[in-house]
């Protein structure tokens, strides 16, 4: 465990013993360490007690990746009565366990054999996932390893999830992935018992599904130029840039994306964010804007004022649809046809967040809408419009969510809410009792940096693993009937390949996973982050990037009486050592020990610091510049 179990309550290590090197993410519901281990041989056989096509698969994709990190060629035995040795055995319940629903499982392991019991394929799936834990960390493995006791711990385990709702949100927009990297994806979250990926299909930067009655979405709203740096800081293109960059899948590939997914009991929530974020949009059919121009999908240039204004943005370019106009909602029944014949999920994400409506504000076909309708101000025009789509994608069969603006100005009926600015919007659908998928920003936005400034590629705002682990899908108050359950987002602007991807998920996304599928009490932040640490070592083998940064220390600086910088560094994970220098050279473990809080020196350029735990560093050398401390501590006046 390499000390790991210092992060536990002394009391914890008295009564697990042995059982510390149990790992499991998310935390099952029960799970009793029994004495001895099975071993997985070559002649280990499989039983399978139904001829069900969904059970057939689960024991499939068990078998090809044993057979890849153990050449095994496991045999599935005929018959069998369960009292064979040496067997794995996948069984259906003949009497449905209530408490175990679609989704939970039994997992049995003895010396002689192990049994996953389920109502539904979907359980063996999931017990399978948590039998993938329990193998040594070589099963993630890509490649036969030669040497590998495959051994797995007695234990009893029952398990089940508590959300349905158990989701990570993809941005293929602000940087296209395709569609393999789409299905690592979909591999790497069922790990986790994730069962919902919403994809984000399109925005100002790009649109991503092939529509067949509407080509040029594909034709001229899929490409851009490409630019590399800090998003939305780019210069605009000049007219001799290629618009080469970008991409799109076909209505083939969305077919091919959702049966992987459902092979894998994954639903794939499909988002076309309307009517702000379309600039990709009115690109390609520049009639459906309330304002007359010549329109390009953005690039990364500027094109939004932030911190301004009531509404806290203002656009310097019209990138929404114009909801007076008649065009855009028969252009949307197209969009929505389209898109609900090709995902089979009950609901279409219609997005309606951060609408610019100061284009809105001067437009006469805007003030002649609302003398029609009657509409009071810009909110009741987006309700307008929100209704007018809960409509048509209604009349396709489909239930509609949206972010939680669409609750301003009145709520269209029978619309769920995903709320993102925190929880205040969750809370408010719910008590009108609309359904509720809570995705706060303040908890599971992956794609905000997860450590200091100075260290991760800049975003909006910072989020550390400690406080994703914090997440509760089912505020105060609110009926939880209503809660359907949570989602991490991983908004793709500063990501723009798949291996940083990784970077922003993991950790991060095994905390989202333990909030939606553990019960609340049995969250334990120190045991947790033992478990992440063997996972840590699984991403090695599967060669999986991963953010280390949990373990990097975080700055608050101040002064002193004198006038003295003062720096004080914690960490958020147990049990870690901090060494440091200002002498411009790389600490390690036989630098100075960080007790309490620093003074800089007068003449300090640099301070850099690190962290280990015993003789192993475990942090990377972070770099501060004395500036750096100096502007932090100027803003706190």
């Amino acid at each position: 465990m390499k000390k790991a179990g210092l992060l536990l309550p002394a009391f914890f290590l008295v009564f697990a013993g042995v059982a510390q090197d149990i790992a499991i993410i998310p935390e099952p519901v029960q799970l009793q360490k029994k004495s001895g281990v099975f071993t997985l041989t070559a002649s280990t056989g499989i039983e399978v007690n139904t001829t069900d096509a969904a059970v057939q698969r689960v024991v499939q994709f068990f078998k090809n990746d044993v057979r890849q990190a153990s050449g095994f060629a496991l045999s599935e035995l005929s018959g069998g009565n369960n009292v064979r040795s040496n067997v794995i055995r996948f069984e259906l319940k003949k009497t449905a366990d209530k408490q175990l629903g679609d989704e939970g499982y039994t997992l049995d392991v003895s010396p002689e054999r192990v049994v996953i019991s389920a109502n539904k394929a979907a359980g063996l799936f999931y017990g399978v996932q948590t039998l993938y834990q329990l193998l040594p960390k070589e099963i993630a493995g890509k490649t036969v390893v030669e040497g590998v006791h495959w051994t797995i711990p007695a234990v009893s385990v029952t398990d089940y999830p508590r959300f349905a709702w158990r989701g990570l949100m993809f941005d293929v927009v602000r940087h296209f992935f395709t569609k393999e990297e789409v299905k690592r994806f979909i591999d790497d979250m069922v790990q986790y018992k994730y069962n919902l990926l919403h994809l984000h299909l399109t925005d100002d930067q790009g649109w991503r599904i092939e529509i067949k009655s509407l080509p040029k979405l594909t034709e001229v709203g899929a490409w851009r130029v490409e630019k590399y740096g800090r998003f939305g800081t780019f210069s605009p293109p000049t007219p001799d840039e290629p618009r080469t960059y970008g991409g799109f899948y076909t209505q083939d590939d969305i077919r091919e994306l959702v049966q992987y997914a459902a092979d894998r009991f994954v639903n794939i929530l499909p988002e076309v964010d309307i009517p702000g974020h379309s600039l990709a949009a009115v690109a390609s059919y520049p009639e459906l804007s309330c304002t007359p121009g010549n329109y390009q999908v953005n690039s990364g240039e500027k094109f939004m004022e932030w911190g301004v204004g009531s509404a806290g943005f203002s656009a310097l370019i019209d990138n929404t649809l114009c909801p007076a106009n008649e065009k855009v909602y028969q252009f949307l029944d197209k969009v929505f046809t389209e898109v609900a014949q090709l995902f089979p999920f009950e609901y279409i994400h219609m997005g309606g967040d951060e609408c610019a409506k100061n284009f809105w504000e001067k437009n006469a076909q805007i003030a002649a809408l609302m003398k029609k309708e009657k509409l009071k101000d810009m909110h009741e025009v987006q309700s307008y419009f929100v209704k007018r789509v809960q409509k048509i994608i209604s009349s396709k069969g489909k239930k509609m969510i949206g972010w939680d603006e669409i609750l301003e100005g009145g709520l269209a009926p029978g619309a769920a809410v995903m709320s993102w600015r925190g929880a205040k919007g969750g809370i408010a659908a719910a008590k009108l009792g609309h359904e509720v998928v809570m995705s706060p920003n303040s908890h599971v936005y992956i794609d905000f940096m997860q450590g200091d400034i100075i260290m991760e590629p800049p975003v909006y705002n910072s989020l550390r693993l400690s406080k994703t682990y914090q997440f509760d899908p089912i505020p105060e108050g609110v009926n939880p009937q209503l809660i359907k359950g949570g989602q991490a987002n991983l908004w793709t602007e500063q990501i723009y390949n798949m291996r940083h991807a990784q970077y922003m998920a993991w950790p991060r996304a095994f905390a989202v996973a333990e909030c939606v599928w553990s019960p609340k009490e049995k969250k334990n932040w120190n045991d947790f982050i033992r478990r992440v640490e063997k996972h840590f070592e699984r991403f090695d083998v599967a060669e999986t990037k991963y953010a280390p940064s949990m373990y990097e220390p975080m700055f608050t600086i101040n002064k002193n009486d004198k006038g003295q910088l003062l720096v004080e560094l914690a960490t958020e994970v147990e049990g870690l050592d901090i060494y440091y220098s200002f002498d411009n050279s790389f600490p390690d473990r036989f630098y100075p020990k960080y007790t309490a809080p620093l003074i800089v020196p007068k003449d300090a350029s640099l301070l850099r610091v690190v962290t280990y735990r015993g003789k192993e560093q475990k942090g990377r050398i972070i770099t501060m510049p004395v500036e750096e401390i100096k502007k932090r501590a100027a803003k706190k006046k």
